[in-house]
């Protein structure tokens, strides 16, 4: 079948009309759970009131001016993410490939500052970070960056949860430390409890920024605004999007400490970042999880997800690890399983497997008891199922 668009994504056979909440209803008028918010996106779930209400009367007063000129609900924005955040300044863009574009300019620019050429990243194995060249060279996976070469240089690698190893591979070109607190694509991996004071400490004694990539992980997805302060640490740039503004575009790029002022007038910029609609939804996305408790929510419903995965499948042939944070859990199989993204579909739940072999779960932070439980009740059999033959592949032939 021919279309015009191009054939970037392998798509489901779903197309989606409505939504409420955490339920989704196709074309064919057929309703889903939704456990994935549009990869981690939809926070407060789909057409929410009062997104919608924000979106609705700033389309309506006025979408854009551009960044020539002042722009009263960025500036709001930009001072709430400071007050949240404890950092002093705010660049807007439209995603969160772009925020960690801004990120890594920073950094090179702090280098240059400090009369580095050649300004290096340190960053992490299984990473991601975004499709744009510089954000996909931060990227630890291959195969997305297979066939884009030559690649920006200026980038180290190194091994995620392992302090030890960063220092191992850092020069005097050293500027920056680059890592996600939780590895969202790379499989929901959450670190050790010392890694991100251990990179605080480290970056702290050798100059270099520390760096942390919360695109997926922020805005109250783990129970807290951001991931990084479960560990009790201040970096000294942030980046955001997914969730900011429940899916009205937008990223951003938070800097404090020695981060900020680095970037002046005609060092950086975009056309629609931060734009008056943009930052009217997330102001309202951030009054609603202030306004609501979604904080504390989110850590109870995902301990609840989290204990009633683990009540049905520990123990099971073929599961190696169930794990995650808030509402950012992965269940990692050991071995392949896409097969069960079409079979949670047809049992009417949406979800997503990264890194091959881990059911990424990404509900809302308005998931209810009951939805918590059917999410549990509807997976566990089927990823019982798949990992048991994985297990025993023999069996799964008799």
């Amino acid at each position: 079948m021919t279309t015009a668009l191009m054939p970037t994504y392998k798509r489901l056979p779903v197309a989606f009309q409505r939504g409420d909440g955490a339920w989704l209803e196709d074309t064919e008028g057929h309703w889903y759970l939704d456990a994935l918010s549009g990869i981690a996106v939809c926070g407060l779930g789909h057409a929410h009131p009062a997104v919608a209400a924000a979106v609705a009367d700033q389309a309506g007063t006025l979408v854009h001016t551009s960044n020539l000129y002042e722009v009263p609900h960025q500036t709001r924005l930009g001072e709430r993410l400071c007050q949240l955040s404890g950092l002093d300044q705010v660049f807007f863009a439209n995603s969160g490939a772009e925020a960690n574009e801004a990120a890594i300019k920073l950094a090179r620019l702090h280098g240059h500052h400090r009369g580095i050429e050649a300004p290096e990243i340190i960053v992490a194995d299984n990473a991601f970070h975004g499709r744009t060249l510089g954000a996909l060279t931060a990227t630890g996976n291959r195969s997305a960056q297979t066939g884009f070469g030559p690649l920006p240089a200026g980038f180290v690698r190194a091994p995620y949860n392992d302090s030890a190893a960063i220092e191992a591979v850092a020069s005097e070109r050293t500027v920056a430390v680059f890592v996600e607190p939780v590895q969202g694509e790379g499989g929901i991996v959450v670190p050790d409890a010392d890694y991100l004071p251990a990179l605080r400490r480290l970056c702290d004694q050798r100059g270099w920024l520390l760096m942390l990539d919360e695109v997926q992980s922020g805005v109250g997805r783990t129970g807290a605004w951001f991931a990084h302060q479960h560990a009790g640490i201040r970096p000294d740039v942030v980046t955001l999007a997914k969730a900011l503004a429940n899916g009205v575009p937008i990223g951003a790029c938070l800097a404090g400490g020695p981060a900020s002022g680095v970037l002046g007038p005609g060092s950086h910029g975009t056309t629609f970042g931060g734009n008056p609609l943009s930052s009217r939804a997330a102001l309202a996305v951030i009054e609603t999880i202030e306004r609501d408790g979604l904080l504390d929510r989110a850590a109870a419903v995902g301990e609840r997800i989290l204990r009633g995965l683990r009540d049905g499948l520990t123990g099971v042939r073929g599961v190696h690890d169930i794990r995650g944070q808030g509402l950012m859990i992965g269940v990692e199989l050991e071995g392949p399983c896409p097969s069960l993204v079409p079979q949670a579909l047809d049992a009417g739940v949406l979800i997503n497997v990264t890194a091959g072999r881990v059911v990424r779960l990404l509900p809302p932070l308005t998931f209810t008891d009951e939805q918590a439980d059917r999410l549990v009740d509807t997976l566990t059999p089927l990823i019982q199922q798949t990992a048991e033959a994985l297990a025993d592949p023999s069996a799964a032939l008799a």
